[in-house]
């Protein structure tokens, strides 16, 4: 595994600072990549050697997780959604392509339909159509959580959601350092706004170009969940990858990455990086 890339933070219009790691050609298409409940933008470690220089890529810790700020209130989905095109703003783009991994995915289609405007097309992998009132394997380790949380029951979420890739154990325990930095509070509320939340395909309609990316081993959203959120956005293409399981950007890292290259690059070509003038 490659060397990860340097680390900024950014300070946001909606009040938070987030953390990111920046890689690609300047010339690119822009593609940001959100990760799921828990993992910062080191989650991505793992696919960022496979993206082709031709794609800007901006891997982006969410509020209360690793390195960004952290603060008492704020989790419900649409406050992680606002941040997306904050973020946008801070690093001087007008649109991109959102890649949302797990519940990510759900930020990236709340954002599509908040703000069609700002986003090129959405790549949904390993998401859900919605979590409304879904119990998660995790719960009860979740609850009985209270600071420091250190690795231990970092490592017993983590361990609730298989992996198939054959990962080393230094980026494993490094992910799981990520994951604990999250304090009580934010596990919590984090995981009551995304159960709370409604499914944003419940409440509009997206309309920019979508692929939805499954591994058919994952045990937390079956194929129907995405069947489901196919059918309920139109023009969308599912592509199931059959040696994988949730964690599709660590299953199958170079598959994932070569029909994200596809897509992005597929939709409006050539497309320039567009900088917003502010």
């Amino acid at each position: 595994m490659s060397a990860p890339p340097a680390t900024r933070r950014v300070a946001l219009a909606t009040g938070v600072t987030l953390a990111f790691a920046e890689r690609g050609e300047r010339s690119g298409v822009p593609v940001v990549l959100l990760p799921g409940y828990a993992d910062s933008h080191r989650f991505f470690e793992p696919l960022l050697p496979y993206l082709p220089g031709a794609l800007h890529v901006y891997a982006v810790t969410p509020r209360g997780h690793g390195d960004s700020t952290k603060p008492e209130h704020g989790y419900a989905l649409a406050d992680f959604a606002a941040d997306v095109p904050a973020f946008l703003d801070a690093v001087g783009l007008e649109r991109a392509v959102l890649l949302g991994h797990s519940s990510g995915g759900l930020v990236a289609q709340r954002c599509a339909i908040d703000r069609p405007g700002r986003v090129l097309g959405l790549v949904l992998a390993g998401a859900p159509r919605g979590l409304h009132g879904v119990r998660p394997p995790f719960a009860a380790t979740v609850e009985r959580m209270t600071d420091p949380v250190g690795p231990d029951l970092a490592r017993e979420v983590l361990g609730a959601i298989p992996v198939t890739a054959a990962l080393p154990e230094s980026f494993v325990g490094e992910m799981v350092a990520e994951n604990a930095k999250l304090p009580a509070h934010v596990w919590r509320a984090v995981l009551a706004g995304l159960t709370g939340a409604e499914a944003p395909t419940e409440t509009g309609v997206i309309t920019v170009p979508t692929l939805v990316l499954w591994g058919e081993r994952d045990t937390l959203l079956g194929r129907g969940e995405q069947e489901r959120l196919v059918a309920a956005t139109p023009g969308a293409r599912l592509v199931i990858y059959p040696d994988a399981g949730h964690l599709v950007a660590w299953d199958v890292p170079a598959a994932l990455a070569a029909d994200v290259a596809a897509f992005v690059l597929g939709l409006w070509p050539p497309i320039p990086h567009a900088v917003a003038t502010r």
